[in-house]
């Protein structure tokens, strides 16, 4: 196996590589002055298996480019198997068509990899695992929400209580609760289908007291999660701390989120941030070295 580090992902494709003690390819990439992407491999990829770790957070239209180029140069130098590594899924959220006409975006990104030679797709907590099952190209959706809740625990939050968003959400503090202990509850939540607008449904919340981890797979706006911490301040717990997986954080989402009470907002490297002090390279590194990887 060789690592292919994408330009999105540098760093976390050089931790992942090693854990693994596998070899790297490097990229030589550079932006054209009317926007457009140069991709090349730095090293001959023939007969091998190739995996491309690129995250495609904002911008998530060239970073999808980026990785489109990436796996189609590989296939065309003839590697053996192409597996992208993609910690953050762009378009994953359009899962479904809500609306007649509507595109099914995740679908035609899939089909995309597929059509560029891609085998094999890991990603971290995508926004529905059971619609990536049903794509032709095999996804294997990661969880990093035990490194989150491991990360509080490890800063003396043992025992804290796992909040999610939304009744679907709560597998989510589940999977947290079993590394913390607290007990596990969600805030009730409700989303317009046509603009896509989330409300929080104010209803008691048994954490007064309480030392409060509220856990979400992605945080854009910030909208949605300020809320949910001013709300549960207003409920009496004593400390409210966010953990998201994907920190895009857009505009001045941190600052409205700690505005409204959290005493701190941790994300994973699955998107590059000055908060992302969690690191996915483990959980993937593990997931690669079961595929076949050699130490």
């Amino acid at each position: 196996m060789v690592i292919v580090p994408g330009p999105s992902s540098q760093e976390l494709g050089y931790r992942i590589a090693e854990l693994l003690k596998q070899k790297i390819v490097p990229i030589e990439f550079r932006r054209f002055p009317d926007g457009e992407s140069y991709i090349r491999f730095d090293a001959d990829v023939r007969d091998e298996d190739v995996t491309i770790v690129q995250t495609t957070s904002p911008p998530q239209n060239e970073n999808l480019v980026q990785l489109l180029l990436m796996a189609d140069t590989a296939n065309t130098l003839k590697a053996k198997t192409i597996t992208t590594v993609v910690p953050y899924f762009a378009y994953a959220r359009q899962d479904q068509r809500f609306r007649l006409g509507e595109a099914f975006s995740v679908k035609t990104i899939v089909n995309l990899l597929e059509t560029c030679g891609v085998s094999k797709i890991l990603t971290v907590n995508s926004h529905n695992p059971a619609v990536l099952e049903t794509l032709r190209v095999p996804i294997e959706d990661l969880s990093a929400v035990p490194l989150l809740a491991e990360h509080f625990k490890k800063k003396g939050f043992d025992g804290a209580c796992s909040l999610a968003l939304g009744k679907k959400g709560l597998a989510t503090a589940v999977e947290a609760d079993k590394v913390l202990g607290g007990g596990s509850k969600y805030i009730s939540t409700q989303r317009d289908r046509i603009t896509g607008k989330v409300t929080i449904e104010e209803k008691p919340l048994p954490v007064k007291g309480s030392d409060v981890i509220i856990f979400d797979d992605i945080i854009s706006s910030g909208g949605t999660m300020m809320k949910a911490v001013a709300w549960t301040r207003k409920q009496g717990a004593r400390t409210v701390h966010v953990a998201c997986v994907h920190p895009l954080l857009v505009g001045d989402a941190e600052n409205r989120i700690l505005q409204n009470g959290a005493d701190s907002i941790v994300g994973t490297d699955s998107v590059p941030s000055h908060i992302s002090v969690v690191s996915v390279a483990p959980l993937i590194a593990k997931a690669l070295f079961k595929r076949g990887a050699k130490r």
